[in-house]
């Protein structure tokens, strides 16, 4: 990176909020950049930082960026977990870490309008001083961003309820990589076209930069209450699911655990090998009431059994509590998590298939999983696995061989590759088997057409390759 890139970005954003020598990742929260920085290899650094604290200094990057041909790389809070910012020299990372407004709360409408660099948690609690609540709450919910959620198409634990990211946001304020500020969406519905807030919803970055947005807020709830009951197997807790919400019931977190994850997570309320599930009810009493009746109903005719109330109030309680890498690479251990979704038909054949193909690998010490996110048309699973670390180099492709193991066979059973952690570069090999050829192709062209020069975070999301062989993981 030239110093006069950097002296050219100082004039518009002052000394201050440059930062010329290159700090070295991880920059984001992914298991294989931090098994780097663990084993004190190199890492990948940007040629300049730069902190913006406008729309108006984005957009002055942005066109400086285009007149130099120099390559941005856009930065919340870092808690992707996908590799989506992995730096090099030749880039300037745009840190939107001081774009940190609450713009406006606006409780008549049910309207909070943020800078994209707020934190998630601080977002919440502007609105609680309203009595109000964004609904979001995603595990990350203290260490990511509005404009994070937006990016990555994020799904928050209360999802059942009351939607994922794009059923929350009202409108987006984006600078687009050619130096244009948009504002995407200013009604609660419209029939104008194409949806174009969709164009940086789970872009990731190549698309734009998001700038700001505007979320559609609820009440906070009147009652909370919580049930649970053990499930005989995974279909038969699954069928319970598929009853509560194709007949109507919205519980905000719907939430079944395999017997794994019980004895991992809930180690004092069962150990007979049953499963698990969980929900949480809120809103006014009048809903959560017959709620609570009527799943109780469903339960009890699919064959489950009541399990103690006190587990709903753990799992509140210690739900973001997740080991750190580190301490994973101290037991000489590495894991991840891998959330995909399928119809309530081929869900099942996805847990058997992952389960099997990921336990036949030799240094695999567990795989478990997950449901979270509940739809009439079918569910998602969150898939655990945790294998042995023997080398640097190996303990590499030993977690590339269970992440593909894991999208394979998700997609040999007719599931989609992702539900909400996005695609990065863990996850952009296998992009063609989500969108096919032709949806591959056509995203390649909507990335030409908005950033011709392909400055926007080069590298992530979008293949690389055109003949349609597999590419290989970052």
């Amino acid at each position: 990176m030239s110093a006069s890139m950097a002296d050219e970005l100082e004039k518009l954003v002052g000394e201050n909020r440059v930062q010329r020598s290159g700090t070295e990742g991880p920059w984001d929260y992914w298991m294989l950049s931090h098994l780097q920085a663990w084993n004190r290899e190199p890492l990948g650094h940007p040629g300049v930082v730069v902190r913006p604290r406008t729309t108006q200094e984005v957009q002055a990057i942005v066109q400086l960026a285009v007149e130099t041909r120099t390559p941005l790389v856009p930065r919340g809070l870092g808690s992707g977990v996908c590799g989506g910012i992995l730096p090099d020299p030749s880039v300037v990372l745009v840190d939107l870490t001081a774009m940190n407004r609450v713009r406006e709360i606006d409780p008549k409408n049910l309207l909070a309008s943020f800078d994209a660099g707020v934190n998630g948690f601080e977002a919440e609690l502007a609105v609680a001083e309203h009595g109000l609540t964004i609904g979001h709450w995603p595990q990350s919910i203290a260490v990511s961003s509005v404009g994070g959620w937006i990016a990555t198409r994020a799904a928050g634990q209360f999802s059942t309820g009351y939607g994922n990211i794009e059923d929350i946001v009202y409108s987006i304020e984006a600078v687009l990589p050619t130096g244009e500020i948009v504002q995407l969406g200013k009604a609660p519905r419209a029939a104008t076209g194409p949806d174009l807030r969709h164009l940086v919803l789970g872009a990731e970055g190549t698309m734009g930069i998001v700038t700001g947005a505007t979320l559609a807020l609820r009440k906070q709830p009147e009652r909370r209450d919580y049930s649970a009951f053990y499930t005989p197997d995974l279909e038969a807790g699954l069928e319970v699911q598929r009853s509560i919400v194709q007949a109507g019931w919205l519980p905000p977190v719907l939430r079944q655990y395999d017997p794994f994850e019980v004895a991992r997570l809930f180690p004092d309320v069962v150990s007979d090998g049953r499963g698990l599930l969980l929900m949480v009810h809120e809103g006014p009493e009048t809903r959560v009431a017959p709620e609570l009746d009527a799943v109780d109903a469903i339960a009890k005719a699919g064959g489950l059994a009541r399990a103690p109330h006190a587990v709903g109030p753990h799992w509140m309680q210690s739900r973001n509590h997740v080991p750190s890498w580190t301490d994973l690479f101290e037991k000489n251990l590495i894991a991840d998590t891998v959330e995909v979704s399928a119809p309530w038909t081929k869900i099942g054949g996805v847990y058997t298939a992952v389960r099997k193909s990921v336990e036949a690998l030799p240094h695999v010490l567990a795989v478990s999983a997950h449901s979270s996110h509940a739809y009439r048309t079918g569910v998602n699973l969150y898939f655990t696995f945790v294998a042995q670390r023997d080398g640097a180099t190996d303990a590499k492709q030993r977690y590339l061989e269970c992440y593909r193991r894991i999208v394979e066979a998700t997609v040999e059973r007719g599931g989609g590759i992702s539900h909400h952690h996005g695609i990065g570069r863990v996850r952009k090999p296998y992009l063609k088997d989500e969108l096919g050829e032709e949806g591959v192709a056509l995203l390649r062209r909507v990335k030409s057409a908005l950033d011709p020069h392909g400055l926007m975070n080069p590298g992530n999301l979008i293949p690389d390759t055109r003949n349609g062989e597999r590419e290989t993981n970052a």
